[in-house]
């Protein structure tokens, strides 16, 4: 497809098929979405259809049944291809437009160069720009034109096609008095081809962030024979997993599928789904997710989800889904584009007729103004016949003027590119907006909700608090010994507690006996002596006893939201680390620049209350708009049904709900009284 005409063509040839409900059609992505009242529809049908009109076509497979990696592969070759052909045909055509521009410089200064200025030089540069850059437009322009499905390719090639024709005929009979305009071509083609070449750049821009998606589905999973006693580890793709089956996730790998862990116990990253820092502990009976990542031990994973069904095949089917809700500015657009073509060329027709019937007879003196020769054929070639401007020659130039200024289409190609650009680069910036028609309404917000890890924080944790408890430890001590036991760990707490330690440029003692306990501790052996680290629970575990004092300590820490890990060494307490994961840099501002516009900001997190809190505070938010202990797949449900945008790290929704009349119906269950109903009801309509 080339242009919104195109889209029109489409959707037009679908929504003919026998049980097709209605069709949607994406200009930017070059996808269509049918709807059907049948259970079953033959898309190999559909696309030999669309074939067969003209656009080719073929099925599209889920980005879940392909493999991810080779998948990505193939949509980055297509790009470098599409890319590498656009820029070569845009040098072509530069290069061109450049010679051709140069014969103009006679004008500026009376610098004349004869080659550069030579009529048969520039009659040359047309023929090869129509030839061979503007091939394929003027192919797919007639082939739109044949089909009755005209696009904006067919008002190019008209226009180009005239202008270079009326220019030859006046090459070949002088006497005529015609003008040359061989740059005319040469110019429409250079620059449509720039703007397309610009077009494409934007348009990979705006799929990376879908690709990244796309990639967060892992490739392999490691399946075990369950009635092989020795349990031999076959490894297949992903997309091939069954429910039902067995599969082993080492530490460090990905989840590739949605189960239940029957052996094992581990810490699971699910940051990729809740923004979550801190890894959450596994046992057996949990449930995992695909795409989410183990941290420590060896676990046997029951598959439960396989393909479409996972949580991450959701997410990127939701992603892809946003892709093709069209603003209701574009819906306009695209109707209106579909019959502008036919307008255009009825525009044109009726400007050729009007000025060859009744214009050059009522204004004699308008082959003064419409015909200044700026490539006349006089100029190059002497000769004593008089110049005359027939009719036929301005009624020409004046109809290839409606259709050449018509061809760029700003209508059916500026608002398709504009949303897939700007929600581009909403997604280079980690925000994925669910469609066009949610960009559009973004100016009647009042309430933004931020989640708090990853987005509002950094997603790292740091140390922060390091206290000594017996007389014999120093802060640094404990944080050489705790790196000496994390030092073969990949968990986030161990990694803040590492970084602090090469930040400090501490000597890390070398470690032994290595055992870790998923979701509670560690221990290792350090200069002859067992370090445990971890939680009062693991602590407790190993009979490490907890005075009042330090208990207080803890609860002070905790309070301000802070993560405490108890350092133990020779059966006796040592001291705590604190860690933390701290506030982006530009966290602050960016709250007080929204509230600074009138804009409520409310902190939502899964978070504990303390935690939640700290945060509030650190950014001067109150209790009131803070709200804790929120699982991810509750945070929408949490807020009031009015136009919010909320803001999480991994698809970070623009939710605009407008259940005005369930939320006044809650209103008349709540507030008894007129008056109060009355501005209720005055503030949701603001709302």
């Amino acid at each position: 497809m080339k242009c919104a005409g195109c889209v029109r063509a489409v959707e037009k040839q679908l929504t003919q098929f026998p049980g097709v409900n209605n069709a949607s059609v994406n200009l930017a992505t070059g996808v269509a979405v049918v709807d059907s009242k049948e259970l079953t529809i033959d898309a190999d049908a559909l696309a030999s259809e669309l074939t067969a009109a003209g656009f080719p076509s073929q099925p599209r497979k889920s980005p879940t049944q392909t493999n991810s990696a080779q998948a990505l592969k193939q949509a980055e070759e297509k790009k470098r291809q599409e890319m590498r052909s656009a820029r070569k045909q845009l040098i072509i055509s530069v290069l061109l437009l450049v010679l051709s521009g140069i014969g103009h410089l006679s004008n500026l200064g009376g610098l004349k160069i004869p080659a550069l200025h030579n009529i048969w030089l520039h009659f040359g540069l047309a023929t090869v720009a129509i030839f061979i850059p503007g091939r394929a437009i003027l192919v797919d322009g007639w082939l739109g034109l044949r089909r009755n499905a005209p696009n904006m390719n067919t008002l190019v090639a008209l226009g180009t096609l005239s202008a270079y024709i009326a220019s030859v005929v006046a090459l070949l009979f002088p006497q005529l008095g015609w003008e040359c305009f061989f740059d005319e071509p040469v110019m429409i083609l250079g620059f449509i081809l720039l703007g397309r070449t610009l077009e494409k750049q934007a348009r990979n821009r705006a799929s990376a962030a879908f690709q990244q998606l796309l990639s967060l589905k892992p490739s392999i999973a490691r399946l075990i024979a369950k009635d092989n006693q020795t349990r031999e580890i076959i490894e297949i793709p992903a997309e091939q997993v069954r429910i039902g089956e067995w599969l082993q996730v080492l530490p460090g790998d990905k989840v590739p599928v949605d189960g239940e862990i029957v052996e094992g116990k581990t810490a699971i990253d699910q940051s990729m789904l809740t923004g979550e820092s801190a890894p959450i502990p596994k046992q057996v009976g949990d449930k995992v997710s695909a795409g989410t990542i183990n941290q420590s031990g060896t676990i046997i994973v029951q598959t439960t989800r396989t393909g479409d069904d996972t949580t991450i095949a959701q997410i990127v089917t939701l992603v892809e889904t946003a892709q093709m809700r069209k603003a209701p500015v574009q819906r306009l657009a695209d109707t209106v584009a579909g019959y502008f073509t036919y307008g255009v060329l009825s525009t044109a027709l009726l400007t050729f007729l009007f000025w060859y019937f009744i214009g050059t007879h009522i204004w004699h003196d308008i082959a003064a103004s419409v015909l200044t020769p700026s490539y006349s054929i006089h100029s190059y070639i002497h000769s004593s016949t008089p110049i005359h401007y027939s009719p036929i020659l301005i009624s020409l130039k004046l109809a290839i003027a409606v259709m050449v200024v018509a061809c760029p289409c700003a209508l059916g190609l500026a608002t398709p590119t504009a949303i897939l650009v700007g929600t581009g680069i909403g997604a280079e910036r980690g925000l994925l907006i669910k469609g066009g028609d949610v960009l559009e309404k973004v100016h009647q917000l009042n309430t933004i909700v931020f989640d708090k890890t990853g987005t509002l924080t950094t997603g790292n944790p740091t140390v922060t608090d390091c206290i000594p408890i017996d007389e014999q430890s120093t802060a640094d001590s404990l944080i050489k010994l705790a790196s000496a036991v994390e030092s073969g760990s990949q968990h986030p707490l161990a990694k803040a507690i590492l970084d602090k330690a090469k930040k400090q440029e501490l000597s890390i003692p070398p470690a032994t006996d290595f055992h870790t306990e998923p979701g509670f501790g560690v221990s290792a052996v350090v200069e002859g002596s067992t370090v445990l680290l971890g939680s009062w629970e693991w602590l407790n575990l190993n009979g490490i006893e907890i005075n009042q004092t330090i208990q207080k300590q803890i609860q002070t820490l905790a309070k301000t939201g802070k993560t405490v890990i108890g350092v133990a060494t020779g059966g006796e307490i040592a001291g705590l680390i604190a860690v933390q994961d701290t506030l982006r840099a530009d966290a602050i501002s960016t709250v007080e620049q929204l509230r600074s516009q009138g804009l409520r900001v409310i902190l939502l997190s899964g978070d504990t209350q303390e935690a939640a809190l700290a945060t509030a505070l650190a950014l001067g938010l109150d209790a009131d708009d803070t709200i804790a202990g929120i699982p991810p797949a509750k945070k929408q449900q949490s807020l009031n049904p009015c136009k919010i945008l909320i803001l999480n790290p991994l698809w970070q929704w623009l939710e605009m709900e407008s259940t005005m009349h369930q939320l006044y119906q809650q209103l008349m269950s709540v507030f008894p009284y007129i008056p109060e109903l009355i501005s209720q009801w005055k503030l949701l309509k603001s709302c």
